[in-house]
């Protein structure tokens, strides 16, 4: 035994073999969701970051739970997911709900996040990319947001680009979302997930939803009406085989709960102009920018968001079961 070997050490410590490793990284499914997965029962993948981050306590806890529950009335299983303590979990009880509400330390975790994560045992709110992934790699086929990220405006300076897109293009799996915050370059962020492949259906709408208005001008290629439609091309997609990639189903908020969208547009203007003259770039520019909206729309930003997570949630749940 060497000099510096405590006393009651032993002579060899235990290997840890690359399946441990793998064993101990792996996704965490709740009973519920791994029951369902297993019984080829609909499940819905929901994202943790608006939760953590995107709503004000004790807001943020009532709305997790009302989006389960919505989830639920259409005979699908929820599944929030985040990241406790260095494990990724799929499917989330009521006390992890509470956690990932009301821990100010709650990290915001991209997909390029969650290895650092769970070997440093972080606990976080997984955001479109890092939900998408570990839901696919957990076998769910559904995953309901609000809007997804894409190119920012004046890309061409400042080569911004949403790490959703390149991660939504090799990761098969349904995204149903409002379409892609506003406050970014809609006809760029459509030209890119052309370009990689990303599926794009207009649900009852021949243009491309606003996030929080219903349409943001630009046309999309192919509109479905059902989530019997949708299930249909989720079905032709796997049989097709090929490279993987996202299907997004982009749903429009009711005209009715959407932002005006005067208000809006001069709104967004002068937040732009806000963020230019306080020099906010990078990762910055998008928390600003809707923090500004919520702010100078008294709320009324806020609410049209909520309206559009909760339509694409009922909608996702419908699909999930139209797709079993």
């Amino acid at each position: 035994m060497s000099p510096n070997t405590p006393e009651h050490a032993p002579e060899h410590a235990p290997e840890h073999t690359p399946e441990d490793a793998a064993r101990a990284y792996e996704p965490a499914l709740s009973v519920e969701v791994r029951d369902a997965v297993a019984a080829h029962r609909p499940v819905v993948a929901l994202e943790s970051t608006i939760i953590a981050h995107g709503l004000p306590r004790p807001r943020n806890l009532q709305v997790a739970l009302e989006l389960e529950e919505l989830v639920r009335s259409a005979g699908a299983v929820p599944a929030t997911i985040a990241v406790l303590d260095g494990r990724a979990h799929v499917g989330l009880d009521k006390t992890q709900l509470e956690r990932v509400a009301g821990d100010p330390a709650m990290r915001k975790l991209g997909h390029r996040d969650l290895a650092p994560a769970l070997a440093t045992g972080a606990s976080g709110a997984t955001t479109v990319s890092a939900t998408a992934f570990l839901a696919a790699r957990a076998g769910l086929r559904v995953f309901a947001t609000g809007g997804l990220g894409g190119v920012h405006r004046e890309w061409t300076d400042t080569q911004d680009e949403s790490a959703d897109l390149r991660l939504l293009a090799r990761t098969g799996i349904t995204v149903v979302c409002a379409g892609v915050k506003s406050i970014l370059d809609v006809p760029a962020t459509l030209q890119r997930l052309e370009t990689l492949g990303v599926g794009v259906l207009g649900f009852g709408t021949t243009y491309f939803p606003g996030f929080y208005l219903s349409s943001s001008g630009e046309p999309v290629d192919w509109t479905v009406r059902t989530p019997e439609e949708v299930a249909e091309v989720m079905r032709a997609r796997e049989a097709l085989g090929g490279p993987e990639a996202a299907l997004i189903v982009a749903n429009p908020v009711a005209e009715k709960d959407q932002l005006d969208p005067a208000v809006h547009d001069r709104v967004l203007a002068d937040a732009l102009a806000a963020c230019r003259e306080h020099s906010i770039v990078g990762q910055a520019v998008t928390p600003f920018l809707l923090d500004h909206l919520t702010r100078h729309t008294e709320g009324a930003s806020l609410e049209a968001n909520l309206a559009a997570v909760r339509g694409n949630v009922a909608l996702a749940a419908r699909i999930a079961a139209a797709a079993r």
